[in-house]
């Protein structure tokens, strides 16, 4: 019962991702095994790809984090699944709850544990989760890294609340999931984006008022007036530090300004002085989520029937243009690769 897998050579940059047969893995005692049905891309894989990504990718690693698989075998110690079950797992292999440790953040699937791009995937049990029934395998295959942390963004350290205001700054996978999570939360959305076309998808996701940075350079004064002069409660940036002065100054009182993940890109230079300006609000960086998080995010998922936004699916075999249209296309949602 052999398969294929993909598997990346960072040395080789762009051109670094490689087919090649896979035998059947046998499981350890906690272990899962899983035929995968659907894998989809996040940004960190370009980065792993191209180099640029903190945790640099283990030569000949089968990438991607994001992925949805029928459990096949069971090591003889697990207990979190059962044969026939569809899961996905954690993007962090072994964060379970509780604050994130630098050593949880160090063992990451598709970056140095084998990831979701192959005909089968080895889960350690600590990361298994179950998906929503509701979905379909290509939208399963999207919720662990840009779902999640849209997630852990809204609800964490203090939820987002119903009415108060939520600013996405950005147009990828977590602007979107970000746009749709704090819809379910009971909150009202103001979007930044690049064009009218984005904006009038972000207006059919959820968002009440979305602004085109194009025709609106200093949108954090539209921000200020959608919002009578207040700001906004909690600010999604998912662009990176050129956005940051923008995002600072759009926001409330007290406010939560979160910065999403790895972002490549100029810092702030030495004349820029105080990040803060005349704001008061918190600025913190987040990195995805822990298990317990993301089975919170899925019982909301299924309890409101939220629906991921797909771009565009393409078989296993076309993996490599997957990569390609992902990284040159720029699309709105995600880009995934079913297996079947």
């Amino acid at each position: 019962m052999n398969g294929l897998a993909y598997h990346l050579d960072p040395a080789r940059g762009r051109n670094g991702l490689e087919a090649r047969t896979q035998e059947l893995p046998e499981p350890g005692p906690h272990q899962v095994l899983v035929k995968v049905l659907a894998a989809s891309l996040n940004r960190r894989d370009l980065m792993l790809m191209d180099g640029t990504y903190p945790l640099p990718a283990t030569p000949g690693i089968v990438p991607l984090s994001d992925g949805v698989g029928e459990v096949i075998a069971l090591g003889d110690k697990v207990t979190r699944a059962a044969l026939g079950d569809r899961v996905t797992a954690t993007y962090f292999v072994h964060w379970v709850d509780g604050p994130q440790r630098l050593a949880h953040a160090a063992e990451q699937y598709g970056a140095n544990h084998n990831g979701m791009l192959a005909t089968y995937a080895l889960l350690e049990e600590d990361s298994v989760v179950h998906v929503p029934e509701h979905l379909t395998d290509a939208e399963a295959a999207t919720l662990t890294c840009a779902g999640l942390v849209a997630w852990a963004a809204l609800t964490t350290p203090v939820p987002v609340q119903p009415g108060q205001t939520v600013l996405t700054v950005g147009s990828g996978t977590v602007a979107l999931f970000a746009v749709q999570h704090a819809g379910m939360l009971g909150a009202r959305v103001i979007s930044v984006t690049s064009t009218q076309e984005k904006a009038e998808r972000f207006r059919k996701l959820g968002a009440e008022e979305v602004i085109v940075r194009a025709e609106t350079p200093d949108w954090e004064q539209e921000v200020a007036q959608l919002t009578g002069g207040d700001g906004a409660d909690h600010i999604l940036d998912t662009v990176g530090m050129p956005t940051l002065p923008k995002s600072v100054a759009s926001g409330a009182y007290n406010a939560q300004l979160t910065m999403i993940g790895a972002m490549p890109g100029p810092a702030l230079t030495e004349g820029d002085g105080n990040p803060f300006g005349n704001s008061y609000l918190s600025i913190r960086r987040i990195a995805v989520g822990s298990r317990t998080h993301f089975e919170a995010m899925n019982r909301a998922i299924t309890e409101h029937r939220l629906r991921p936004v797909i771009d565009r699916t393409f078989p296993f075999e076309q993996a490599i243009e997957a990569y390609r249209y992902f990284s040159e296309e720029d699309p709105f949602g995600k880009v995934v690769v079913t297996m079947s």
